[in-house]
């Protein structure tokens, strides 16, 4: 039986410039098929919680203008069931708006706020950690996030220390967040086994993420309170236009997470990749024997090792000598870019802004 207080918003609001130029303004990553599985990230996402939340509790946060592709991948989810905002602040106002439509419904409840654009291979593992998390928030004031076992001394992710002693049964306080360290720090994080990846899932109970609003970002959760009554109503999307210009663009890690004094994690693994980039996704699709990921009906590979290949299926592309790069090609677009400078990207996109304005992007 699925617990009814029990609820999950996915977050679908970014744009996931780095995965440009497949990822768009206007079509962003978490409405992409990246990895060639024939399904796209958000729909992954959705799937995997409907195995253990009820449907009716599950809410995608995005911004307005994606709302029209959320309905054509997600068409079971009921349309009140997509939160809309009407800009993009970062994910603060985002936790804060989704927390304050459901305190109406329910405040004892308890949720996990979670992107629509990660990678989950184990997903029986992610299940058990997730159950365990809502249910320590159901019994304690905790703010609760997945820290992701390391695996290596990555410096995209950020890091965060926890108590040794568990607090309950693999729960753990946190000591301390460290945001995206530099390779000799990541090393000394990951050698010390005191530090976990932040995957950015987080749990706990609706009223006890109101009170950490309240006490940690107050102008946020001033707007939100005085606007409270027309949520659930047919006044919310008004509410909601006054609302957003006064919120700070701010994360939740940076606003409550790192400053808050019972947040705690719980060290999980379950096959976790925030797909950031490329190369991450190189990194977890499948292979041809020179070491390529290729996702194209008709790519021919030639004397070409190691690089990261998605193109359209109806083109034919030939690779000859190329070692190590990006190559993505969409209908107005190519993309060649060796893979060890793909951080750049977003660097190149402002360029593609700054010559050719927005049309490319």
């Amino acid at each position: 039986m699925m617990n009814k207080s029990h609820y999950v918003a996915i977050m679908a609001g970014g744009i996931g410039s780095r995965f440009w130029p497949m990822s768009r303004t206007a079509y962003p990553k978490q409405f992409l098929d990246i990895l060639n599985t024939g399904k796209t990230l958000i729909q992954e996402t959705y799937e995997r919680f409907t195995k253990f939340i009820p449907t009716e509790n599950i809410f995608i946060v995005t911004s307005e203008e994606y709302v029209p592709i959320v309905v054509k991948q997600l068409p079971n989810i009921p349309l009140k069931n997509i939160v809309a905002e009407p800009s993009r602040k970062n994910t603060a106002p985002c936790v804060a708006y989704i927390s304050y439509k459901l305190s109406k419904i329910n405040e004892k409840g308890s949720l996990i706020c979670a992107p629509a654009d990660h990678l989950i291979k184990d997903e029986t593992a992610f299940t058990k950690v997730c159950l365990e998390a809502l249910s320590f928030v159901g019994h304690h004031k905790a703010l609760v996030t997945l820290g992701i076992k390391p695996t290596h001394p990555n410096t995209g992710y950020g890091y965060i220390q926890f108590e040794q002693q568990p607090a309950s049964d693999n729960v753990y306080k946190v000591k301390t967040f460290t945001e995206k360290p530099d390779k000799e720090l990541a090393k000394t994080f990951v050698s010390s086994g005191e530090f976990l990846w932040n995957a950015g899932i987080f749990a706990w109970q609706i009223d006890n993420i109101i009170s950490a609003f309240e006490k940690y970002l107050p102008e946020i959760a001033e707007v939100f309170e005085a606007e409270k009554s027309n949520f659930n109503t047919p006044n919310e999307m008004e509410a909601i236009e006054r609302i957003y210009p006064q919120c700070t663009n701010i994360s939740i890690d940076y606003g409550i997470m790192e400053k808050a004094d019972n947040v705690y994690i719980i060290p999980s693994a379950f096959g976790w990749s925030d797909l950031g980039t490329w190369n991450s996704a190189y990194d977890n699709m499948n292979k041809d024997y020179l070491g390529n990921a290729v996702s194209g009906n008709d790519v021919i590979v030639i004397d070409a090792t190691q690089n990261m290949v998605h193109v359209p299926n109806d083109k034919l592309v030939i690779l000859q000598g190329m070692d190590e790069y990006i190559v993505v090609d969409t209908k107005d677009v190519l993309l060649i870019c060796k893979k060890e400078k793909e951080q750049e990207i977003k660097q190149y996109v402002a360029e593609v802004k700054r010559n050719k304005g927005d049309k490319f992007l």
